[in-house]
């Protein structure tokens, strides 16, 4: 039998506990928060426990870069990760996400796009790389949360599509631009 956990807040105090159960032992444990009960619960049974990340300061985004062009196969140890490893942009940390290699990244930016583009910027400049993907499976979902949320990882995972795609079909930037500037109905700039 696996491990079931149950969780409660306490009204009066606002605390949360968590009781684990595996069919032979049972553990209690009582945190600020659900994730911690459940992780402390967690942790009892020797399992891996999961935290969400602390929130970040306003203007800063976390998100995760990979590399994975289409149609190729790279492995992790690829050499071209080299110099990627070991200098990774200020803020990023190399991971690989798979089979893929990968950077997870908290970055500054005006809006999430900021910070995904200009994280792009350096390591196409410094190592010729273009990070293809930020990890959205799911890209006919959507969500109006707002230029740093769900709906702008979606948009962000596009862009970095087309950027990767377009030059391949023949496609420069300034025609990827015109698409955009004539499909939103802007005057060409």
């Amino acid at each position: 039998m696996g491990l079931s956990i149950r969780a409660e807040q306490n009204a009066a105090t606002g605390l949360w506990t968590a009781v684990g159960d595996d069919g032979s032992r049972s553990h209690t444990a009582t945190a600020d928060t659900c994730e911690e009960a459940q992780a402390l619960v967690h942790e009892e049974f020797g399992l891996p426990a999961h935290r969400p990340p602390p929130p970040l300061r306003p203007g800063w985004h976390r998100f995760t870069l990979i590399h994975c062009p289409v149609g190729e196969y790279p492995r992790v140890d690829d050499p071209r990760y080299d110099g990627i490893r070991s200098s990774p942009p200020e803020g990023c940390h190399v991971e690989d996400v798979g089979e893929y290699f990968g950077l997870r990244c908290e970055r500054p930016g005006v809006t999430l796009l900021d910070a995904v583009a200009g994280v792009c910027a350096e390591v196409r400049a410094e190592h010729g790389v273009l990070m293809t993907d930020l990890g959205v499976e799911k890209l006919w979902e959507w969500s109006s949360d707002g230029a740093d949320g769900w709906g702008a990882a979606i948009v962000s995972q596009l862009l970095l599509m087309a950027a990767e795609r377009g030059p391949r079909l023949g496609y420069d930037v300034d025609d990827l631009v015109r698409f955009l500037r004539t499909a939103a109905g802007e005057a060409s700039g």
